[in-house]
C-alpha cells in the first residue's frame, strides 16, 4: 500500500521566562528535580500556559485553543488554588489527582466548569500538614509537573480528544471520498480513547469478561471465574499501554535493550500489575460494590484495609509462574519491573515452559516431586502471537556452496521445529511505559505434520509433535544423561535462535545496513544459558547476510554483554564436542574458528606459555572434550559483570584469573538488586503506607533513596509503635497460614527466625537445623525457673531441593524429624517450635518476608555470588544474621555492623581452613549435636549417617564445624537485642531505610549507563504531531 500526505497539525509552544528558583536545588518536592523527575521534562522551565497552533486543519478551519495552569494564594486562607484549562478528555481528571496524590498533597475541595471540549477545574490543596504552599519554588515545580500531566510530557498540549500516541491505520482514506473518510474519521474516535478506571466502567469490564471471555452467566459465576475476568480487564489497559510503548519506541527508534534469560521467575501478575498501573484502589472499590462483602472482617479492620484485603483475596487464586529457580530467576523478573519503571526500551526472551519448577510435596517428612501444571487453568496475562512464530533448526550437515563467485557455507538441516511467541506485558510503575517479555513455546514444523498426515503416518506425526513440544516443557531437565544434556542444549538454542531471528527481524524493518546494529541493539547474556547466542550471531551474518567474517566479529565484539553468577570453576557450564557437533554443527565449526583465531592472538600476548593457552582456550581438551561456555561468552563479550563486590574480586582472582589479567577493563560488578515495588508494595502493604506517610510522598517508591529519609525519624516512639504493630499484623499472617498448612499453632510474640531459600550444603541449612537442636537440649536441661529468661522462637525453614541431590533431601527430613521431637515435647512449650514451609515459591515469599524478625543467610564465604533473598528481608526491616559472604558485605558497609548478627570465617580464610581437613578443631557443643542426630535421637539413625558424614572425619568442606561457636555467639547477640524491643525497632528500622541500594532500579542504571549505553525512551501522552498516517 501507499501512504498517503495528510495535512498534520503544528505544535508551537509559548514559554515563558524561567523563575529564577527554578534552578535551585533545595525543595520539599525534590524528587521533581530534572535529574529524576517524573513528570518534568529537562527542556521545560517554569511555564504557566502552552498555546497549541495548528497550521492548517483538514477541514481548512482556523482553530485556537489554549491550556493553562495557574495557582491563587488568595482565593482562601487555608489552601492554595490551582486553576486548571485544558481539554476534556477521558482519565485526564484522574492523572491531575494522581499527580497531588504522588506528591503528597491533600485536596480538600475543588469545582468544575465546562467551555465546550474544555473544562475549567478549580483544586483548593494543602500540603501534609494541612498548610497552605507559600513556597514559590515548590509552587513551581507543582505547577509543571500538572503542566506534565496535562500535555503529556512535551510541554504541549494536544489539539485533539485524541489521548493516545498510537499509529492509526486508516483505511482507504482519500481526499475525494467522503463516505470512506467518515468511517475512518468514526473508527478514530472508537479507538482513541483509553479505558475508564472510575468503578462503574471496571465492573461492567469485569462483566463483560464474564460474559463474552470466561462465558459464563454474569448472574452465575465463581471466585476463579471472576478472578480470570479481572485478571483479563486488567490485561486490556496493559495492552493499551504496550501497544503504545511499542510504537513510540518504533518511531523514535532508540537503541534496545535485548535481555536473554533462560529463567523467570515472575510470580504472580494481578497486585503488581493493578498497582504499576496506579488503579489498585479503583479495582478494590469496583469488586466491593460488585458484591464482595466480607462482614466478618468489616468488624475488625477499616474500610481501606478491608479494600485491599478484598483484592487480595481475588489475587491469591493466581497460580504462581514458576518458570525458573532461585535468585538468578528471580532477580530477572525485578530487572524487568525495573527496565519497564525506569523507562528504558527494552524486552526480554525466554522460554515459556508448559511445567514449571516442580510442586514440593512432603510426604513423612521426605520430599517428592510433583509436576507444576500451572498452565492448566490458563494464563489471562499472555497473549498468544500466532503469526509471530520462526522455524528453528537441529542437526544435519554442512556443506560448502559458491554463491556469487565466494564460498559459503550451508547448514542442512535434519530437523525443524516452529517457535511461537506468547508476549506478557510489564508495566512500569509512574510512567505509562509497558514494555514486553516473549516466551517462546517449541510447535511442530507444520509441513512435517502434514507430510506424515498426507501419507497416512499418524503415529509418526503424533511423535513428531510430541519430540517438538517437549523443548518447551520441563524447566531443568534432569542432564546427568545424555538424553538430558539434549534437551538442554536444544532448549537454550532453541529459544536463542527464536530471540535472534526476531531481534534481526526488527533491526531489519527499520535499518537497511548492519553498520547500523551495534548502535542499536544490545544483548544481555545472563549467565551461560543463552551464551550459544555468540555463535548464532556469527553464523546469521556471515551465512545469511553473507558479512565477511571481520565485519562480522566486530559486530558480535560490541553487541553482547556476559553476566555471570558462578563463584567456582567447577560450576561453569560445559558441552561435549560430540552433541553440540551433533546437534549444531554449523556452531561447533563457528567455535572452533573463534577459538583458533583468538589463540594465535593469545599466543602474540603471553607467548607459549601452554599451560595458561589450555586454561583460556574456549575447546577443553581430554578424553571428552568440551566447550566452555563461559570462556566462549568472556572472549566475545565487550562487558564481564559480576553480581557484587566480593564476587568480582573472587571472578579477578580466581574463576576469571587468567582473562582478567588480559582483559581488567572488560570485568565491572553491579550488584544485585531488587524491586521495592514487588518487596514492599505488593507483598507489605501496611508497612507501604507506614514508610509513605513519614516521608509524606509515595515517590519513594520510583525514587528509592527516599527512604533513608527513615533515619532521622527511627528513635520516634511513635514511629517505633506503628512499625512494631505493622510486623505484629504480618506475623498474624503468617501465624494463620503456619496454622492452616501444618495444624500448629505458634505464638506472635515469639522471634520468626527464618532461613528460606534453595536447599543446598553450601548455604548451610544443616548448620541451622543443628542449631535449633543445640538450642533444644539447653532448653531442656534448664531448670523451670531458667526458662522463664528464654526468648520464645519459631524457626521456619523453606525451600526445594533439586530432584537427584539426595544430601539435600536428606537435610529436608532432619528438618521434620527434628520438628517432629521439638514440637510434641511439653518441657519446651512455646518457647521453641520447628515449621517447614513446603513448595516455598514468589507468592508464599510474599507472605513470610514480611512477618520475619530475623532472617539467616548462612552460606560459607565465598560460595553466594550476591544473595538476594537478604535484600528483600532488609526492606521488609528483618534483621540479619549472616555470614560475610556476597552482598552481605556492601549490606555492612550501608547498614552498619551495628545492625546485623555477623558471624563465621571470611572470604580469605577458608582455603586456609579447609588445608587442615581432620586437624581442624571444633567445638564441643557441635560434635555433641552431630552425635545425637547419628545415634538416631531423633529416628532414623541409618538413613542420616551418610549426611553426618558429610561434617565430620575431616570431611567438612562447607565449615560448619569450625563456624559453630561463632553462630551461637551470634544467635546469643539476636536473643539479647530483641528483649530490648526498643533496640530492636530501631535497627529494624534502619534497615528498612539502608535497603535503598540494592534495589534492582540502581542496579538496572549502572547496566544502562556502563554497560548497555541505553538511554530512556519515555512514551507520554499522544501529539497528534506524533501521529503516523498511512494506508
Amino acid at each position: 500500500m501507499s501512504a498517503i500526505s495528510l495535512p498534520l497539525f503544528t505544535v508551537g509552544l509559548d514559554q515563558s521566562k524561567p523563575s529564577p528558583s527554578s534552578s535551585s536545588s533545595a525543595s520539599l518536592y525534590s524528587p521533581f528535580s530534572p535529574s529524576r523527575n517524573r513528570f518534568c521534562s529537562s527542556s521545560l522551565h517554569c511555564i504557566s500556559s502552552c498555546h497549541v497552533k495548528p497550521a492548517r486543519a483538514s477541514t481548512s478551519e482556523s482553530i485556537h485553543e489554549t491550556s493553562t495552569i495557574m495557582f491563587d494564594n488568595n482565593d482562601s486562607s487555608d489552601s492554595t488554588a490551582f486553576i486548571i484549562r485544558a481539554r476534556n478528555r477521558i482519565g485526564l481528571l484522574q492523572v491531575i489527582t494522581r499527580v497531588f496524590k504522588v506528591l503528597g498533597l491533600q485536596i480538600e475541595k475543588a469545582t468544575v466548569e465546562f467551555e465546550g471540549d474544555f473544562f475549567i477545574k478549580k483544586f483548593f490543596v494543602t500540603d501534609s500538614h494541612g498548610r497552605k504552599i507559600e513556597d514559590h519554588e515548590s509552587l513551581n515545580r507543582i505547577e509543571k509537573a500538572l503542566l506534565e500531566a496535562v500535555t503529556g510530557g512535551n510541554g504541549a498540549a494536544s489539539v485533539t480528544p485524541a489521548s493516545r500516541g498510537i499509529v492509526v491505520r486508516r483505511a482507504g482514506l482519500v481526499a475525494d471520498s467522503g463516505e470512506r473518510r467518515a468511517k475512518s474519521e468514526r473508527m478514530f474516535h472508537l479507538m482513541d480513547g483509553f479505558l475508564k478506571n472510575d468503578p462503574i466502567s471496571l465492573q461492567k469490564d469485569i462483566l463483560d469478561h464474564v460474559e463474552y471471555t470466561v462465558a459464563r452467566s454474569r448472574f452465575s459465576f465463581d471466585d476463579f471465574e471472576a478472578y480470570q475476568a479481572l485478571s483479563h480487564s486488567v490485561r486490556d489497559r496493559l495492552i493499551e499501554r504496550w501497544h503504545d510503548t511499542q510504537q513510540y519506541f518504533k518511531r523514535k527508534d532508540p537503541k534496545r535493550l535485548y535481555f536473554l534469560s533462560l529463567e523467570f521467575l515472575m510470580g504472580r501478575s494481578l497486585s503488581n500489575s493493578v498497582i504499576n498501573l496506579g488503579i489498585r484502589d479503583e479495582y478494590a472499590n469496583a469488586l466491593k460494590e460488585l458484591g464482595f462483602e466480607f462482614e466478618v472482617l468489616a468488624e475488625q479492620v477499616n474500610e481501606d484495609t478491608l479494600l485491599l484485603l478484598l483484592l487480595f483475596l481475588v489475587s491469591y487464586m493466581e497460580g504462581d509462574a514458576c518458570l525458573g529457580n532461585g535468585g538468578l530467576a528471580r532477580l530477572s523478573a525485578c530487572q524487568m519491573d525495573s527496565l519497564a519503571t525506569l523507562d528504558y526500551p527494552a524486552w526480554g526472551y525466554g522460554l515459556r515452559y508448559q511445567y514449571g519448577l516442580f510442586r514440593q510435596v512432603i510426604l513423612d517428612g521426605f520430599q517428592h516431586e510433583q509436576p507444576d501444571y500451572w498452565l492448566n487453568f490458563g494464563n489471562p496475562w499472555e497473549i498468544e502471537r500466532v503469526h509471530v512464530s520462526y522455524e528453528v533448526k537441529f542437526y544435519g550437515n554442512v556443506e560448502e556452496e559458491t554463491v556469487n563467485g565466494k564460498k559459503c557455507k550451508v547448514w542442512g538441516p535434519g530437523e525443524t521445529v516452529e517457535a511461537v511467541a506468547y508476549d506478557n506485558p510489564i508495566p512500569g510503575y509512574g510512567t505509562r511505559n509497558t514494555i514486553n517479555l516473549r516466551l517462546w513455546a517449541a510447535k511442530p514444523s507444520g509441513k512435517l505434520d502434514m507430510e506424515s498426515y498426507n501419507t497416512g503416518d499418524y503415529i509418526n506425526a503424533v511423535v513428531n509433535r510430541q519430540r517438538a513440544e517437549t523443548i518447551s516443557s520441563i524447566l531443568f531437565p534432569d542432564d546427568r544423561s545424555y538424553q538430558g544434556k539434549e534437551l538442554r542444549l536444544k532448549q537454550q538454542y532453541f529459544f536463542v535462535s527464536a530471540s535472534l531471528q526476531d531481534i534481526i527481524r526488527r533491526f531489519k524493518d527499520s535499518h537497511s545496513s548492519f553498520d547500523d546494529f551495534p548502535e542499536k541493539v544490545a544483548l544481555q547474556l545472563n549467565d551461560t544459558h543463552p551464551s550459544i547466542a555468540i555463535a548464532e550471531v556469527m553464523r546469521v551474518l556471515i551465512d545469511e547476510e553473507h558479512l565477511d567474517w571481520n565485519k562480522a566479529w566486530d559486530i558480535v565484539c560490541k553487541i553482547f554483554s556476559f553476566t555471570t553468577h558462578n563463584v567456582i570453576s567447577e560450576g561453569l557450564e560445559k558441552i561435549p564436542v560430540d552433541l553440540l557437533g551433533s546437534l549444531l554443527p554449523r556452531h561447533l565449526q563457528i567455535i572452533y574458528e573463534i577459538n583458533f583465531k583468538f589463540m594465535e592472538e593469545l599466543k602474540k600476548r603471553i607467548g607459549l606459555d601452554y599451560s595458561r593457552l589450555s586454561r583460556m582456550s574456549i575447546v577443553e581438551e581430554g578424553a571428552v572434550k568440551h566447550i566452555r561456555m563461559a570462556n566462549l561468552s568472556i572472549v566475545c563479550s565487550h562487558t564481564v559483570d559480576g553480581v557484587s563486590k566480593v564476587h568480582s574480586e573472587l571472578l579477578k582472582t580466581r574463576v576469571f584469573k587468567d582473562f582478567y589479567e588480559l582483559w581488567p577493563q572488560k570485568f565491572q560488578y553491579k550488584t544485585n538488586g531488587v524491586t521495592q515495588r514487588r518487596w514492599i508494595v505488593v507483598s507489605n502493604p501496611s508497612l507501604c503506607a507506614l514508610i509513605s506517610k513519614w516521608l509524606r510522598t509515595e515517590a519513594w517508591i520510583r525514587d528509592v533513596d527516599l527512604l533513608s529519609g527513615l533515619q532521622e525519624y527511627s528513635m520516634d516512639a511513635n514511629l517505633q509503635q506503628e512499625w512494631r504493630m505493622v510486623k505484629k499484623v504480618n506475623k498474624m499472617r503468617l501465624a494463620e497460614y503456619i496454622e492452616v498448612m501444618s495444624g500448629l499453632k505458634v505464638s506472635v510474640d515469639a522471634m520468626f527466625d527464618v532461613q528460606v531459600k534453595r536447599i543446598h550444603e553450601y548455604k548451610r541449612q544443616f548448620l541451622n537445623i543443628l542449631g535449633i537442636i543445640h538450642r533444644y537440649e539447653c532448653i531442656k536441661n534448664m531448670e523451670k525457673s531458667e526458662r522463664r529468661k528464654v526468648v520464645p522462637r519459631v524457626c521456619i525453614i523453606g525451600g526445594k531441593a533439586a530432584p537427584g541431590y539426595e544430601i539435600a533431601k536428606k537435610i529436608i527430613k532432619l528438618c521434620h524429624a527434628v520438628a517432629e521431637k521439638v514440637n510434641n515435647d511439653t518441657d519446651v512449650g512455646d518457647l521453641l517450635k520447628l515449621v517447614f514451609i513446603p513448595d516455598y515459591n514468589v507468592s508464599i515469599a510474599e507472605l513470610v518476608i514480611p512477618g520475619s524478625d530475623l532472617s539467616q543467610h548462612l552460606s560459607t564465604a565465598g560460595h553466594e555470588a550476591s544473595g538476594t533473598g537478604s535484600m528483600k528481608f532488609l526492606m521488609n526491616g528483618c534483621l540479619l544474621l549472616a555470614t560475610v559472604d556476597g552482598a552481605t558485605v556492601e549490606i555492612v558497609e550501608e547498614i552498619g555492623a551495628d545492625n546485623m548478627f555477623l558471624f563465621g570465617a571470611k572470604v580469605h580464610e577458608v582455603p586456609a581452613l579447609r588445608e587442615k581437613g581432620s586437624s581442624l578443631k571444633t567445638p564441643l557443643q557441635f560434635a555433641r549435636v552431630v552425635r545425637m542426630v547419628r545415634d538416631g535421637y531423633f529416628g532414623y539413625k541409618d538413613y542420616f549417617k551418610s549426611l553426618c558424614d558429610t561434617v565430620e572425619g575431616g570431611k567438612d568442606f562447607y565449615l560448619l564445624g569450625y563456624d559453630f561457636a561463632s553462630y551461637l555467639e551470634a544467635q546469643a547477640a539476636a536473643d539479647k537485642a530483641f528483649v530490648d524491643e526498643e533496640k530492636w525497632t530501631r535497627m529494624s528500622i534502619l534497615n528498612t531505610a539502608g535497603s535503598a541500594r540494592f534495589s534492582s532500579d540502581r542496579t538496572i542504571e549502572e547496566y544502562a549507563e556502563d554497560t548497555w549505553r541505553i538511554e530512556p525512551c519515555k512514551y507520554g501522552s499522544a501529539l497528534l504531531s506524533s501521529l503516523t498516517w498511512f494506508d
